[in-house]
This record gives structure tokens, sequence and C-alpha cells, in this order.
């Protein structure tokens, strides 16, 4: 599946650390309703999770040096064509998926896969982008990658020069003086924290670890092993390619790897950049959302102590009328 001539983009942008903080203040004749209406959407608009980078994002693209049929129009054109119409077609109820053609007969096979937490509506928009960018970024080549942070699309024409799984695609690490002293025995933790979680089977995995963010994926056919496989080596590439650098990431031809360290924590939602998809979910949205329960609990709880302290302070100010 692999795809000659690999050009990096502009990596997609890390999530930076921050702080929030607010503040209110109320007096008891506020009316109990309003003051709920307005703590609870605050509370859950600062708590919510949220998608930590761009899915649309472009990460690299690779585009094969022939083009079909000499440059012209042709059967594989056509083939192109129908795979586009029929991965588009599944994107909203599947998150791996290859289509054949050989209309006019040029065979043609494709494949898109969509990162492991993504919706559904996210990951048919995402591979909806990824498509048209087969022609508009490689033009009519006989072979097309084209990976977002959020999902991978590519295609190439029956024949077209294989690579081994394991190749590197694609790498890019982050500058700067790294994550300190102790930063490499961190991510590597986070390292074998992914490869545990993806022993399991689920192809997708993303976890942290004193302040790394880490994910990684594998392509939705491979075996656990294959994938546990791959991923070792897309870690050790990774060592070896970005040192103690704070963040990076690896793509291999079957699977990739990326990591972020944050100083002051992890960001809410966590996410950091990524693509492709498969196999099932990570863990990292269960805890924000009992986060979020807990916090909108002690939201009503709190709004019904102020009903109880403005219905105290009613009874009273009656009994001084009286």
């Amino acid at each position: 599946m692999g795809v000659s001539e690999a050009h990096p983009s502009s990596p997609p942008p890390r999530p930076s650390s921050s702080s929030f903080s607010f503040s209110f203040s109320f007096s008891f004749s506020a009316p109990p309703l309003i003051f709920l209406l307005v703590l609870v959407p605050t509370v859950l608009s600062l708590l919510w999770p949220v998608s930590g980078a761009d899915i649309y994002a472009l990460v690299y693209k690779g585009c094969a040096n022939q083009t079909l049929g000499g440059g012209g129009g042709g059967g594989s054109q056509q083939s192109v064509a129908a795979v586009a119409s029929a991965l588009i077609a599944q994107s909203a109820s599947a998150k791996f998926y290859k289509a054949t053609s050989s209309s006019g007969g040029g065979g043609v096979f494709g494949v898109f896969q969509c990162r492991g937490d993504l919706s559904p509506g996210e990951c048919s928009s995402c591979v909806g982008r990824a498509i048209p960018m087969w022609s508009s970024l490689c033009g009519s080549a006989v072979a097309a990658r084209i990976q977002l942070t959020g999902c991978l699309a590519l295609y190439e024409v029956s024949g077209f020069p294989q690579v081994s799984g394991t190749q590197m695609l694609f790498k890019t690490c982050g500058s700067g003086g790294g994550g300190g002293s102790g930063f490499e025995v961190r991510r590597d933790t986070a390292f074998a924290q992914l490869q545990s979680g993806l022993s399991g089977g689920n192809g997708f995995y993303a976890t942290s670890y004193e302040g790394v963010y880490a994910m990684a994926q594998c392509e939705g056919e491979l075996s656990a092993g294959d994938c546990g496989e791959c991923v070792a080596q897309a870690v050790q590439k990774s060592e070896v390619e970005c040192g103690g650098a704070p963040s990076g990431q690896v793509y291999l031809d079957k699977c990739y790897i990326s990591y972020s360290y944050y100083p002051n924590g992890v960001p809410r939602g966590g996410a950091s950049p990524g693509g492709g998809g498969g196999g099932g979910g990570g863990g990292g949205g269960q805890q924000t959302t009992k986060t979020v329960a807990i916090v909108v609990g002690g939201a009503a709880g709190l709004g019904f102590l102020v009903i109880c302290l403005l219905f105290a302070r009613s009874l009273l100010k009656k009994k001084d009328d009286f």
C-alpha cells in the first residue's frame, strides 16, 4: 500500500497547555433559576471534552511520479472516480473500508481509514475532505495517499509497487529542549502503555502518563500480533529519529504513533495529532465524562442549596413583617 514521494506539510498545530479559571458572584435576591441557567452551561463549556487538533489538517501527501494513461483520461480515471464514490458512501457507517473498481479495464484499489475516536459524522466529513485532495494535490497520479489528522485516504492502480508494512513514510519531531530530566522515561512508559493497550486487538489506543500523551493506530485489517509488531517498530523509529524531542509523529505503511509532552498536564480532550483509523477506541474520554457528571451534579446540588436558602430567607422575612 506504499506510495512514493511523500511530502511533509506543516504539522498540525499542537494543542497548547493552558489553565483556566472563572469566578462568579450573586445576590440571594437573584432568581435561582437564572443562577442555574448561567452556572451549568458555564461549567459544561469549560469541562466538556473538545477535539485537541483539527481533524482536517494535512499531515502529509504521497504522490506517484507516473500519471494515469500518460496524463490523459481512460479507464483508470473512471475507476478512480468509482472507487472514490464507493469510499465516500461507506464513510458514515465504517471507520475502515476498501474498494476496487475496473471500470473501462483499468483496475484501481482504494481505502480509507478514520481515527478510532472519531464519531461517524466526523469520519464521513474527514473522508469527504481527503478524497478530493487526490486530484488537487496529486493530479492524475497512478497512486495517491492523503493523510489528514483524522483520516487516511489512498488509491493505487493495479500492479503498483508495494512496500513493507513497517517502512517509514513520514515523520516529524518537535523542537525545543525536550521534557527535561526524566522525560524519556515518562515517554517510554507511555509507549509501553500504548503497546499493552493495543494487545487486546482494538487497533487504536490513546493514553497519557505524567504529562505525556500518546496515541497509536494500526490498519484495520491487521491482526493483534501484526499490529503490535508494527507499533513496536514505530516506537523504535520514534526513539531513534526524535531522540528527546518533546513531541513526534511516525507514520509507517501499516500503523502510526504520535506523542506530545505537556509540562502543565495534558489538556482537556487530550487529542494530539494523529491520523488513520480502524478498530475500537481509547480510554481517554471516560474520565472526562465522569468529571463532567460530578461537576454537573455538584452544580445541581449547589442550585438546590441556593433555593433552600432563598426559601428560608423568605420565611424569616415574613416572620419579621409580622
